[in-house]
C-alpha cells in the first residue's frame, strides 16, 4: 500500500475519491448513475429528433429548447461516464491533461447553459410581451446568435481560468475530495496560495451569474406587468404556462449554481459540494427535458404522433 502510495504521489494522475468515498454499496450507486445517465441522453436525443422532424415545432423557442438538450447532452458526459468507470475500476485516477480538459468542458458548459437560460427568457418576454413582433425580433438569425454568443461567452471562462488552475504547483496530496475537477476541489492540493486566484474567480463566476440573471429577472418583471393587464383569464394562463417550464429549470440550476458559486467557503463542505455538484451536472440534465416535454403540448402530441408513426410501420412491416 505505501508503495502504491508514493507511486502515485511522485506521478501525474489525480485520484478521485468519488461521490461516495469508500461506498459498501458500488453495483447500487452503478446501476442508479447509469440510469441517471441513459434517461438524460434518451430523453435529450428524443427532444432533438421531435424538433427536427415534426414541422410544428420549427420555431425559435423549439429550436432554442433543441440547443439547451445539446448543451445537456454534452454537459452530462463530462462527468457521469468517468464516474462509471471509477465504480468499475480499482484506479480512479485521471491524468493532469485529463483533468484540464474536464474543467475546461465543465467550465465551459456552465457557462454557456448559465448564459443560454438567460437569453431563453428574453425569448419568453417577446412572446408575450411583444407577440406582433416576434418573427422579427426572434427570427433564425437572432436565434444562431444567441446560441453562438452562450457557446463564446461560456468558452471564454474555460480558456482564462483552465491555464491559470493548472498552472499551479501540485506537490502534495494527489487526491481530489470529489468525482470530477472541479477548480475549487483541485485547488485544495496546490502547495501555493490560491486565495487570490480564487477571490478573482469568485468575482468572475459572481458576473456570470449576476448578468443572466438581471436579464431574467427584467424579462420576468415585464411579463408579469403584461399578465396582470391582460384581460382574458385565458390569454394569462397561455402566458404564465409558456413560461413555468422555463422558471422551473432556472430555478432548479441558478439555485445550486448560486450555491456553487456564491455563498461563502464557510457554508461549504466537500460532502455538501459534491451533492451539489451532482445535481447541477448529473440531475439537471436529465430533469430539463422531462419538464419541457411534461408540461408541454406541443412536445407531448409530437411525441405521441411520432410513436404511433413507429407502431404502424411496424404493423404494415410484420404483415409484410
Amino acid at each position: 500500500v505505501k508503495k502504491m502510495e508514493t507511486l502515485y504521489q511522485n506521478s501525474t494522475d489525480f485520484i478521485f475519491l468519488g461521490l461516495f468515498a469508500n461506498s459498501k454499496i458500488p453495483g447500487l450507486i452503478f446501476t442508479i448513475l447509469l440510469s441517471i445517465f441513459v434517461v438524460a441522453i434518451m430523453a435529450n436525443v428524443v427532444m432533438i429528433l421531435l424538433i427536427h422532424v415534426d414541422s410544428k415545432l420549427h420555431t425559435p423557442m423549439y429550436f432554442l429548447l433543441s440547443q439547451l438538450s445539446v448543451m445537456d447532452t454534452v454537459y452530462i458526459c463530462i462527468t457521469v461516464p468517468k464516474m462509471l468507470a471509477d465504480i468499475l475500476s480499482e484506479e480512479k485516477n485521471i491524468s493532469f491533461l485529463g483533468c484540464a480538459v474536464q474543467i475546461f468542458l465543465y467550465l465551459t458548459l456552465f457557462g454557456s447553459e448559465s448564459f443560454f437560460l438567460g437569453l431563453m427568457a428574453y425569448d419568453r418576454y417577446v412572446a408575450v410581451c411583444n407577440p406582433l413582433h416576434y418573427p422579427l425580433l426572434m427570427n433564425h438569425r437572432v436565434c444562431l446568435l444567441m446560441v453562438i454568443g452562450s457557446w463564446i461567452g461560456g468558452s471564454l471562462d474555460g480558456f482564462m481560468l483552465t491555464p491559470v488552475t493548472m498552472s499551479f504547483p501540485y506537490c502534495g496530496s494527489r487526491k481530489i475530495n470529489h468525482f470530477f475537477c472541479e477548480i475549487p476541489a483541485v485547488l485544495k492540493l496546490s502547495c501555493a496560495d490560491t486565495s487570490l486566484y480564487e477571490t478573482l474567480m469568485y468575482a468572475c463566476c459572481v458576473l456570470m451569474l449576476v448578468v443572466p440573471i438581471s436579464l431574467i429577472s427584467f424579462s420576468y418583471i415585464r411579463i408579469l406587468i403584461t399578465v396582470t393587464q391582460m384581460k382574458s383569464a385565458e390569454g394569462r394562463h397561455k402566458a404564465l404556462t409558456t413560461c413555468s417550464s422555463h422558471i422551473m429549470v432556472v430555478s432548479i440550476f441558478y439555485g445550486a449554481a448560486f450555491y456553487s458559486n456564491v455563498l461563502p467557503r464557510s457554508f461549504h463542505t466537500p460532502e455538501k459540494d459534491k451533492i451539489v455538484s451532482a445535481f447541477y451536472t448529473i440531475l439537471t440534465p436529465m430533469l430539463n427535458p422531462l419538464i419541457y416535454s411534461l408540461r408541454n403540448k406541443d412536445v407531448s402530441a409530437a411525441l405521441k404522433k411520432a410513436l404511433r408513426k413507429c407502431a404502424s410501420s411496424q404493423e404494415i412491416q410484420v404483415r409484410d
